[in-house]
């Protein structure tokens, strides 16, 4: 059924960037729930693409896109190319147009971490990264004591 939404967007409203975006948001999610991930990995690089092309890469709706692909890059244990992505194109582009402490800029930190952390041949530095990234969220997320408790947490 969403394959054919997906159809009918692309026919009928070719358009309309925003319905057929919605529509392969819904299908990639479908599939991925479905375990047919390298499917969804196409469609969310399809979607990226389009709206890098579109919007540019430092558009918010762009790096939204850009973290689903990275989500799904990561479920398919491609962790090196999870990790240049998010390093090289989509931080930079969330660090300048969102901000250091913005949700998606944070949720970029600690998908490369995550990749950091799975990814073999771990080293110090990578897991050093990994710490910065986890003491940012837990920054962000936490206030008052548990805020404290955290900065001492991250020193160790």
């Amino acid at each position: 059924v969403l394959e054919a939404n997906l159809a009918l967007n692309r026919r009928y409203w070719s358009h309309d960037d925003d319905a057929i975006f919605g529509a392969q948001n819904g299908l990639g999610n479908c599939l991925d729930a479905l375990g047919r991930l390298d499917e969804a990995l196409v469609l969310n690089r399809e979607v990226y693409a389009r709206r890098v092309a579109t919007l540019s890469a430092s558009h918010e709706d762009a790096i939204l896109s850009g973290c689903n692909l990275a989500v799904s890059l990561g479920k398919l244990n491609r962790y090196e190319e999870a990790k240049t992505f998010l390093r090289d194109q989509l931080l930079p582009s969330a660090r300048q147009t969102l901000g250091a402490d913005h949700e998606f800029t944070l949720k970029i930190y600690m998908n490369l971490a995550m990749a950091l952390w799975d990814s073999p041949g771990r080293t110090r530095d990578k897991l050093r990264l990994n710490r910065r990234a986890a003491k940012r969220l837990i920054l962000y997320f936490n206030s008052g004591d548990d805020l404290l408790e955290a900065e001492t947490i991250m020193q160790d």
